[in-house]
């Protein structure tokens, strides 16, 4: 969907296929939308419905070592190779489908772009059936005048369970031509279609195509010609329609052909001699010859013919029918070994039963034509051509192959050895010897079966401890197939020797053949392992998978393996610890450096790799991980030294935190009040459902390089802590954080004061529970809302001169602060002195309040600090027993204060600040 310019994709044909068993299978891959080279390569594998989810290599255009051993020596012989159509197409050829070549198969075409965009292998379903296809016909020698009319029957039948259909064609060979005509086909889509030659006799009806019942075809020639002369034969095809909607045909049958003569309307002789079988015959077969004579109205003439071996007659029949046989041929004749006959006036029959060495040689048989039965003078003679018989030794046609289907194996695999015996015509006995690479020349019996089809082993091979249980068996077929169960080690590759031996009639004939087989031990072969994951980076929470892909020259699943983990912790705390161990028996031990992984690890195993599934990381999971495989002999315990141990590379996992999405509201704002109670709102845009939320709330002074003032934070669990600034009881009850909704807190200021102003703003932390804490993924900054008291009544005037006072410590000292303007009539007043700090919040000292009581902040100070009223306006402020740490500057602050009605609260009407009094101290 949405394929765009330079998308790789790779099509492969349509599946499911059907194709028999035997025959010679194609399947087409290519690619297009790569980048890279114009020569593509192209990788086929299978996965066998034994094993869906395991890949077994066939053939590779770039890698010759891709097979895996099932495949190797098929594709060594060209049993299974890829034709490359195009630079970007290839046709996989499979020359003689067999049943385990079911499947389903796919082409990969290996990375050449930029990035990986697109798909990099296709599939497709290849099924393997019977071949149920027969044709057949009746083997003829036919004699015909030009003119004469000819029928041949082809029989054709299938048993396939899928829907086919048939073509049914007739073929003609002529003289020594190798090429057949078609003469009249039936098609698949069943329409009639003659060959080029026949096209016009066929619009005539002079050729025809009869259908009997389902299974009969009839072909008939009417009018035969002297071009009709040769050899005509049946071709029955069964096609399929693939899913691609294209027909292929996936079985073709040829039938044994028919020798047609068509004699001329002219008044010449002609004599062709032919045999009803192939001229190579072994002794014991049956030979017949045809002596066909050629001529017009033959059945109203009289011949004489004669047979001859080498020029040297055998035996003649007279135009009256007698039979006449050479003297050394009547014995023969007399045992029924010898016939001779004649069907018809124009074909005469030698037939030879049980031939020996001595009937080979040229056979010739000459005809005379005879004015009436009885001349001794013929009107004319004609012989035929030489026909060459050769008949061979009884042995002769017995052949022999010998193949392995385990050319490479390691210590412990089995070896499967197949010797098949063809053309022979008595009971076989098979020899198998073993030629050991290290000692050329001596054989060692391994295995013997009788005519009969016993079975004895040889002495290195009788104890089935040792290496199994051998087997020797025959298939119906004719091949003897030896399975030795488990090789020891090197010494039981080198040669294996098959000796067949046929028996008849008292002699035998042997045949030998070998095939070569490796042995290797496995510490010799490679072991490698790799460890890989999808993810380098985990977050908190989220299960990550590692997989431990071994590789090897020989099948994993088939010997004893162990797997153990291991893993360093990040930062690094010492050496590698083992996590786990799985044995060969599947027993598994937990390593106790890392007890937490035994809760929430996984184990598991797939063909050649071993997987590590950890669930729900943590920080303690972070660090390096490694695997190490050990691998014993097959058909052994794994005790003692491992025959093989590799260690993958190191892998490192890193868990993180999830992202934070916390996002807090920044825009700046301003709120003005003249007195009382006030709030100060921080506001969450947006964060995770699941989040709590920690808030700390800010103050930042008038000044313009003040520090900001921690007032106070609430955590996730609503716990207030208070800064220093505000850590006074009269403080904490004047400022509150409270959570009015689900993304609002709100910083409540009770009773502000002048003091209070100034820009405040908060800071939200986004906290999680992930796995076993609580865990802080963020925080946000929100906007400033700054806070201003704006009073109703008129400035008070206050004095604003500095001064400047030392002290000697131990004495005391008074501070001046003097109202000057008169207060309103129904007011109060009150007064506040602080003592300036560096932070921008200043520290109060003492508060005489409007009701007339009076506040120590710093209670530390209550007893040093007095305040002198010699009149209404003065606050001066006297310090005793004066300290090094009293050194500073002080300044008072004066406040008027108003009640707005009889029993009303009283509200802040005015203030001012004197001006500043810097204090020294003198040592005593």
């Amino acid at each position: 969907a949405g394929l765009t310019t330079g998308q790789r994709v790779v099509t492969v044909q349509r599946g499911p296929l059907y194709r028999v068993r035997g025959s010679h299978v194609t399947l087409w891959c290519k690619v297009s939308g790569y980048q890279g080279p114009a020569e593509q390569n192209f990788q086929w594998s299978i996965y066998l419905p034994s094993a869906p989810e395991r890949e077994v290599q066939i053939v590779s255009t770039i890698d010759p070592s891709f097979p895996y051993a099932i495949y190797t020596q098929r594709v060594r012989s060209r049993g299974v190779f890829v034709e490359r159509v195009q630079g970007d197409a290839v046709l996989l050829h499979i020359t003689e489908l067999q049943d385990r070549d079911a499947g389903e198969y796919e082409c990969h075409t290996p990375n050449t772009d930029e990035r990986y965009f697109g798909s990099y292998s296709a599939k497709t379903n290849l099924s393997v059936i019977a071949d149920t296809l027969s044709a057949s016909m009746a083997p003829q020698v036919l004699t015909r005048t030009e003119g004469d009319a000819v029928e041949l029957t082809c029989e054709v039948s299938k048993s396939t369970t899928q829907h086919t259909h048939l073509s049914v064609g007739w073929y003609h060979l002529q003289g020594g031509e190798h090429r057949a005509v078609e003469v009249l086909i039936l098609s698949k889509d069943f329409t009639l279609k003659p060959g080029p030659s026949y096209e016009q006799r066929f619009l005539v009806g002079d050729v025809r195509l009869n259908k009997v019942g389902n299974t009969t075809y009839k072909l008939f020639i009417g009018g035969v010609k002297p071009s009709d002369q040769g050899q005509l034969y049946c071709e029955a095809a069964e096609w399929i329609e693939d899913p691609d909607e294209t027909w292929k045909d996936i079985s073709r049958k040829q039938t044994a052909r028919t020798s047609l003569a068509v004699m001329s309307q002219g008044r010449d002789l002609s004599v062709d001699i032919a045999a009803a079988a192939e001229h190579s015959l072994s002794e014991g077969d049956t030979l017949q010859l045809n002596c066909v004579v050629r001529v017009q109205k033959s059945s109203s003439r009289y011949f004489e013919v004669i047979w001859l071996l080498d020029g040297t007659e055998v035996a003649r029949i007279d135009p009256q029918g007698v039979l006449i046989w050479e003297e050394e041929y009547e014995e023969r004749a007399k045992l029924g070994q010898l016939r001779a006959f004649k069907p018809s006036n124009a074909v005469y029959v030698l037939t030879i039963y049980e031939v020996g060495l001595k009937d080979s040689g040229t056979y010739h048989c000459s005809v005379s034509e005879m004015k009436t039965p009885g001349d001794l003078h013929s009107i004319q003679t004609k012989a035929s051509s030489g026909l060459q018989v050769n008949v061979k030794p009884i042995g002769y046609r017995m052949r022999l192959s010998v193949s392995t289907s385990t050319p490479q194996v390691t210590a412990g695999d089995a070896l499967i050895l197949h010797c098949e015996v063809q053309g022979a015509s008595g009971p076989v006995s098979v020899r198998w010897w073993h030629l050991p690479p290290q000692h050329a020349g001596h054989g060692v019996l391994v295995a013997t079966m009788g005519q009969d089809g016993t079975l004895s082993l040889g002495s290195t091979y009788q104890d089935g401890g040792t290496r199994g249980s051998l087997r020797l068996e025959k298939a119906s077929s004719g091949t003897f197939t030896l399975v030795i169960p488990s090789t020891l080690d090197e010494d039981d590759g080198g040669q294996y020797r098959c000796e067949a031996t046929q028996w008849s009639r008292g002699q035998n004939w042997t045949e030998e053949g070998e095939a070569a087989v490796t042995v290797s031990s496995m510490a010799g072969l490679g072991l490698h392992a790799t460890l890989r994951s999808r993810i380098a980076t985990a977050t908190y929470g989220q299960s990550f998978e590692l997989v431990c892909q071994v590789s090897t020259s020989y099948t994993l699943e088939e010997v004893p393996v162990s797997v153990r983990w291991l893993f360093q912790p990040s930062p690094s705390t010492g050496p590698s610890c083992e996590l786990v161990r799985v044995f060969p028996s599947g027993t598994v031990l937990w390593g106790t450096a890392q007890p937490h992984f035994q809760e929430k690890a996984q184990l598991t195993k797939a063909d050649t790799s071993f997987r590590l599934h950890i669930h729900s990381a943590v920080a303690a999971d972070e660090g390096t991980y490694q695997c190490e495989v050990e691998v014993w002999r097959r058909n052994t315990l794994p005790l003692g030294q491992p025959a093989a141990t590799t260690r993958s590379n190191a892998l490192g996992i890193k868990v993180v935190l999830p992202e934070s999405k916390l996002q807090v509201a920044t825009e700046d704002s301003s709120v003005k009040i003249a007195s009382g109670n006030t709030a100060i709102e921080c506001r969450i845009v947006f964060a995770q459902i699941n989040s709590q939320f920690a808030v700390t709330w800010y103050l930042l002074p008038p000044l313009a390089d003040a520090t900001p003032l921690r007032v106070v934070r609430a955590n996730y669990s609503n716990i207030l802590e208070y800064g220093s600034e505000f850590s006074s009881p009269a403080q904490k009850s004047r400022f509150l954080s409270q959570r009015v909704s689900s993304n609002v807190f709100q910083l409540q200021i009770l009773s502000a004061n002048l003091g209070d102003q100034g820009r405040y703003y908060c800071v939200v932390e986004e906290w999680l529970w992930l796995v076993d804490s609580w865990y802080k993924l963020g925080e946000g900054t929100s906007g400033k809302t700054t806070l201003e008291l704006k009073l109703p009544g008129e400035q008070l005037q206050m004095e604003k001169t500095n001064h400047s006072l030392s002290a000697r410590e131990g004495e005391e000292v008074t501070l001046h602060c003097l109202l000057q303007s008169a207060h309103l009539p129904g007011t109060h007043l009150s007064a506040t002195w602080f003592q300036v700090k560096s932070s921008g919040r200043d520290s109060a000292l003492l508060t005489l309040r409007y009701d007339g009581t009076i506040g120590y902040p710093q209670e530390r100070l209550a007893g040093r600090l007095h305040l002198r009223r010699p009149s209404a306006g003065d606050f001066g402020l006297t310090l005793s027993s004066v300290e090094r740490g009293d050194a500073g500057t002080y300044y008072c602050q004066v406040q008027e204060w108003q009640q707005q009605s009889e029993g009303k609260d009283w509200a802040l009407q005015a203030s001012a600040c004197s001006g500043y009094t810097q204090l020294t101290t003198i040592p005593p």
